[in-house]
């Protein structure tokens, strides 16, 4: 695959529509799992997502120009999935499994199309909501927040001459080789890129990806972009997300079937898989709740992947869970992805050697860090914490606790029954920068 220069197409900028996203499959590959899953069993569901800002101080709605947002929500409505691309989902293997998408899936997506937005602008900040069927308002999660970062992006480097965005690019590109050189440095490392919701733009996390998978070699695993994974001959990762608990939780109708809720979607997702996929999410609504209640097929999943919790402390408490139910922990696997970057996995990748297997989706710190990089010194592309998430379903509120209560989401009188159904211990309170 042919190197782009990027500086020089950033630097050109100037066509009526440059489009951000060019292919449904440029999306993160547990969306496409999720989906097939959602048709089987949640056909009938109006699920509604959120675009939510964490980083209150960079107000979007002044930094990104409302036309030009439209422009490229509408863009991406217009897009359908290709034959070429169909033919590919079909009929590639996916972790060691042939045909893991349904001959009637692939038929249902020849049609698909992004359903219709909602857009305003509230105290400097968009409220971007998608309303519609939960297959297909789930497609609209990484798109929206691909197109919102690339517009950050390109708004606050606009205006940059060609060398000073040559000095840009090339600083990224050291700062990010300096991390690879580091990360070889670790034995039976496996590391995926999961940077695609809030990259830098799509050249610059083909670019990092192509890296990457030179520097690292076998260490890197694979790109939960499916795009990129087809594109550059790599595999493609993923398996599921906050989502599903969250909506189960909000279609229970008492307080013993939404402490289930998070178990039975999962029963449904391994059947849905046939026992394969097997990586559970435990913080929805708290890890330790989620550990307490958990049946005791849960015990017998490949692995968890502690999403929000402090790592280390999160990867223990799973590894004494696996005893205490009678599993080896050197036969599990914990996966590891909440703001990732060389130094935290150098500290985890030490920590648990020998003891369990683990893995680590490098995300924001791979794709969209230019911190430092820019020749003015400005900080406007320091990366900003942003994300899509449920906020209803058939008109009920959506709730996630997460084991940092700062990433919670939910309207307060359900944040608290939550609070009273799953409890508050194991959470920890942190900033959260990305």
């Amino acid at each position: 695959m042919a190197v782009t220069d990027i500086a020089t197409r950033t630097y050109n900028h100037g066509w009526r529509l440059d489009p951000i996203v060019r292919s449904l499959l440029d999306t993160d590959f547990y969306k496409l799992l999720m989906v097939q899953m959602i048709r089987d069993c949640y056909p009938d569901q109006r699920v509604t997502f959120s675009v939510i800002n964490r980083s209150k101080h960079v107000r979007l709605a002044e930094v990104i120009d409302e036309g030009e947002l439209r422009a490229q929500l509408d863009h991406a409505r217009s897009i359908r999935f290709s034959k070429k691309e169909l033919i590919w989902l079909a009929g590639n293997t996916f972790y060691g499994k042939t045909q893991m998408f349904s001959p009637d899936f692939i038929d249902y997506l020849t049609t698909f199309r992004l359903p219709e937005y909602e857009l305003k602008k509230v105290d400097g900040q968009y409220e971007l909501n998608f309303y519609g069927p939960w297959t297909h308002t789930t497609m609209w999660e990484i798109p929206a927040l691909s197109i919102l970062n690339e517009l950050r992006s390109r708004q606050v480097t606009k205006g940059q001459g060609r060398f000073a965005l040559d000095v840009l690019y090339a600083r990224a590109k050291a700062k990010l080789w300096s991390k690879v050189e580091r990360l070889r440095k670790l034995d039976d490392l496996r590391l995926s890129d999961f940077g695609t919701r809030r990259r830098h733009g799509f050249l610059w996390q083909r670019w990092c990806v192509e890296a990457v998978k030179e520097g690292l070699g076998e260490a890197f695993t694979g790109t939960s972009n499916v795009l990129l994974a087809m594109d550059s001959d790599l595999e493609a990762i993923g398996t599921n997300a906050h989502e599903l608990p969250m909506v189960a939780a909000a279609l229970a109708n008492d307080d013993n079937e939404l402490r289930w809720a998070p178990y039975r979607i999962l029963d449904q997702w391994r059947h849905t898989y046939g026992g394969n996929l097997l990586i559970a999410l435990p913080d929805a609504f708290g890890t330790k709740a989620f550990l307490r209640d958990a049946p005791e097929w849960v015990a017998d999943w490949t692995g968890f992947r502690p999403d929000s919790a402090p790592p280390i402390a999160a990867g223990e408490e799973i590894i004494t869970w696996w005893k205490q139910k009678g599993q080896n922990p050197k036969e599990k696997l914990l996966v590891f992805s909440d703001a990732m970057d060389v130094e935290s996995i150098e500290e985890i990748h030490k920590h648990f050697a020998g003891r369990v297997r683990i893995s680590f989706g490098w995300g924001t710190n791979l794709t969209n860090d230019f911190v430092g990089c820019t020749p003015n010194g400005s900080v406007d592309l320091d990366p900003i914490s942003i994300v899509c998430k449920v906020t209803s379903v058939d008109g009920r509120p959506a709730v996630k606790l997460s084991d940092n209560p700062e990433k919670a989401t939910g309207v307060a009188s359900e944040v608290e029954r939550y609070l009273r159904v799953f409890g508050n211990a194991g959470r920890v309170r942190a900033p959260v920068h990305v």
